[in-house]
């Protein structure tokens, strides 16, 4: 019992949990009324370099759905700086994650709210390293899962990234696409296609209005006559497809996948499993995204 005891104050003192029994798993207090004001937001979770900006301004341009630039949730945190902090913390049940998906959920609903509109859809490549605590935060959250042709992806990251060797940007396209896959496996969602998207945007679109539960309208495809926040490096990817103000045809993929990635190419539907080469088991998630 003194054990237990003990290990009870060190775990409340660091971390805002305790164990119901020695050995058990952390469990954590049931979220408060107020403690979330975001009701079922949705996450896009894609790669890098996939088309997840041209699929949030097309639904930012629906009179319903806000869709805000890149939030990057996974670099949000909170920082207590002294004991007497601490302490009215716990006192106040936000110690540990608590506070800091206080914040998460505080910084969406205050754009959600200043938007007029009433659905959330939120878009940064990171979230796919942060699915498990996105759903802790928001149990009630849903998710678009956005795909493309890794050839594709890891063509257009070059392009983005011309200093990096092609080793380390399909080691790079492979570490997003792993955790992308491991949290369509887990969560249930929509799962979207770029090119799709790309050549089909009235049909796709379609299918997103009926996953959101809002009626489609046209002016999603005419995305440029609406403001969508600034062009700016870091919040998103605004090439001159983007800045056309319309859907344009996607390109087709290269001939050549880069080494690592045919096994994501297999999972994603892009080549018949025949043609899989030997690859290691999905790697467990990344401790933070990798840049």
């Amino acid at each position: 019992m003194r054990a237990k005891k003990l290990i009870n104050r060190a775990l409340g003192s660091t971390t805002g949990y305790e164990l119901r029994k020695i050995g058990a798993r952390p469990s954590r207090k049931a979220v408060r009324e107020g403690d979330r004001l975001l009701e079922a937001p949705v996450f896009i979770l894609s790669t890098v370099r996939s088309g997840s900006t041209l699929l949030r301004v097309v639904l930012d341009s629906h009179s319903r759905i806000f869709s805000p630039h890149e939030v990057h949730l996974a670099d949000l945190d909170v920082v207590s700086k002294s004991k007497y902090s601490d302490l009215a913390l716990r006192e106040l049940g936000l110690a540990g994650d608590r506070l800091r998906y206080l914040l998460w959920d505080r910084i969406l609903h205050r754009e959600l709210a200043a938007s007029g509109k009433d659905i959330l859809v939120n878009k940064t490549p990171s979230d796919v390293f942060i699915v498990e605590q996105i759903v802790e935060c928001w149990s009630d959250a849903r998710f678009i899962f956005l795909l493309r042709h890794p050839a594709a992806i890891a063509a257009s990251r070059h392009r983005a990234r011309p200093q990096d060797s092609v080793e380390r940007n399909a080691r790079k396209v492979r570490e997003y696409g792993e955790a992308l896959e491991r949290a369509r496996r887990t969560y249930p969602g929509l799962t979207v296609r770029y090119e799709e998207l790309a050549s089909e945007p009235e049909r796709v679109t379609r299918e997103l209005c009926a996953f959101l539960g809002v009626e489609w309208e046209a002016r999603m495809l005419e995305y440029g006559r609406f403001a969508h926040g600034r062009y700016r490096v870091g919040l998103g990817d605004w090439t001159e497809n983007i800045k056309s103000g319309r859907v344009q045809p996607p390109a087709p993929p290269p001939a050549e996948i880069p080494p690592g990635l045919d096994d994501l190419c297999v999972a994603w539907g892009y080549l018949p499993a025949g043609a899989r080469s030997p690859s290691p088991q999905v790697a467990e998630p990344a401790a933070s995204p990798p840049r």
